[in-house]
């Protein structure tokens, strides 16, 4: 699913207006009505009901969803704020709407002076101030309305957005100037800044409202940011040819571990051999041979000349897939093997958690780094990478140029991991949950990339199935076990039932 910028979702709107044909403010009432059902199906006529109109669109659709509750018996109280004088065309011929209709509700046309109505606890705020169209901080009455309403008990649905939050970049946005919003009914699809974690609070209970934009305008329109959702990951599996051997299906090789560490290298081979891998070498510290050769003995064990540290690159010919980083460890010795077995790669690359440190530690070694490298780092590895950031947002720009500049591809992770490809195109996934912010979930994870490139998978493939399993994987252990006592080794549990439930939603 695509995700459109605010000057993108202005356009869709005149594309479906120009296109359809429909009139746009018959497409505002078909808005209204879709804002309408989702509220009285949560909150019966026997509620208070206050709107707060601004005035544009936004405040248009709020007047007119403020005329359906009335019509369905529902008490109203709406203020328009009208401080400039001008509404948008599609406000003002809502607000003439809602005064010539008989038994109107209660509209107050503010204009200068505002006496706030009592907001109380049982009370529903509707929240139709500012929409996907704002572009700057919400400043004095406007911020001060704000502030009254979220100091309320009462309840606040918010249309599109919470208002004072912007759609896009919110990084120099005044965070107590954003509604607090109970649910965020928003239109067509969801907002680039509904994906970051600091924006939760004010959106609240999210749901989208499909209010019938053109089909033909949005696939037209090329978007730089997706959804990642089952539909498009379950058409990339490859199916198993029935003659296959362990030498078809590819000889994937791991640097992990140093001593004291071994759980990492365990995680990531266990992940890698559950995702497919026929064959999977570990270049190890001597002393990780007993632990190692007992946790997972489907692997090939090839021991560092070093007991606690990896000090030496290794051959990479006959390997199909390399990951690197996994409890390596960063001392001066390892750095050095560390960016030496990359340069002598011949095959894809995933460097995950100590390879990135080292990379951080020295910058100059990313010019060094293979095209379409895979590179996992979280919002801390991130920042020691490119810098520190003020927001979510300036962390994902900068994950999305460092793509670009190393031609690879960036999976920032979290809740909604977002993968940044060469050609600056970001893919947030849609699966996982809470319960996978948990010691060893990322190296589970490349694991899973390396199992995948090992398959034959290309780098964009594996990011975009590897990330969409890793969380559906944890999906399925969190629903059995719970979010509370999830370790990282049940995501490795769970990912034959994940690969088996994309495979059904293939086959049907």
């Amino acid at each position: 699913m695509k995700i459109f910028t605010a000057a993108q979702i202005h356009e869709l709107d005149k594309y479906t207006i120009e296109h359809e044909p429909i009139k746009s403010i018959d497409l505002m009432e078909r808005s209204a009505r879709a804002i309408t059902r989702a509220i009285t199906s949560r909150w019966s006529p026997g509620v208070p009901v206050v709107v707060f109109a601004g005035p544009g669109n936004n405040g248009g659709d709020a007047l007119a969803v403020a005329r359906m509750l009335s019509d369905l018996n529902y008490q109203v109280q709406t203020f328009l704020f009208n401080i400039s004088g001008k509404l948008s065309a599609d406000c003002a011929e809502n607000k003439q709407r809602l005064m010539t209709k008989r038994g109107h509700p209660l509209l107050t046309e503010v204009t200068q002076e505002f006496d706030p109505p009592q907001l109380e606890e049982g009370m529903l705020v509707i929240d139709g101030l500012f929409g996907s169209g704002l572009n700057k901080p919400l400043a004095g009455g406007f911020a001060s309305l704000v502030k009254y309403i979220n100091s309320s008990k009462a309840q606040v649905v918010s249309i599109d957005m919470p208002s004072g939050l912007m759609t896009d970049d919110n990084g120099y946005n005044v965070r107590a100037n954003i509604i607090h919003a109970t649910l965020t009914l928003t239109l067509q699809q969801q907002k680039l800044s509904f994906f970051f974690p600091e924006h939760q609070q004010f959106i609240g209970q999210l749901e989208v409202l499909d209010i019938g934009l053109s089909q033909e305008g949005i696939a037209k329109t090329e978007a730089h940011y997706t959804m990642v959702e089952r539909g498009d990951v379950s058409g990339l599996l490859r199916p198993r040819d029935p003659f296959a051997h362990k030498g078809t299906m590819g000889h994937g090789l791991l640097v992990a571990g140093s001593y004291g560490m071994a759980g990492a290298a365990v995680l990531a081979a266990r992940a890698c051999m559950r995702a497919g891998a026929g064959k999977l070498t570990i270049h190890t510290p001597r002393r990780n041979m007993a632990i190692l050769q007992t946790a997972i003995p489907e692997a090939v064990l090839h021991t560092d000349r070093e007991e606690t540290i990896f000090s030496e690159a290794v051959a990479t010919d006959g390997f199909q897939a390399m990951a690197i980083g996994p409890g390596l460890g960063t001392t001066e010795q390892t750095a050095i093997a560390m960016i030496t077995q990359i340069r002598r790669a011949q095959c894809p690359v995933v460097a995950d958690a100590d390879a990135l440190n080292i990379l951080a530690a020295k910058h100059a070694w990313l010019q060094q780094l293979p095209k379409g490298v895979i590179l996992t780092p979280h919002p801390k590895e991130m920042e020691r990478l490119e810098g520190q950031c003020t927001d979510s947002y300036e962390r994902l720009m900068k994950a999305r140029q460092l793509a670009e500049r190393l031609q690879g591809y960036v999976v920032l992770k979290g809740h909604r991991t977002a993968i940044c490809m060469p050609d600056g195109h970001i893919a947030f996934n849609t699966t996982g949950n809470a319960g996978m912010a948990t010691a060893g979930s990322g190296d589970v994870l490349t694991g899973i990339l390396l199992g995948l490139l090992t398959r034959g998978y290309n780098q964009q493939e594996a990011c975009l199935l590897g990330v969409y399993l890793h969380g559906l994987a944890g999906d399925l252990a969190a629903r059995d076990l719970g979010q509370e006592s999830l370790m990282a080794s049940d995501i490795i549990n769970y990912l034959p039932r994940a690969f088996a439930v994309l495979g059904n939603h293939h086959t049907r």
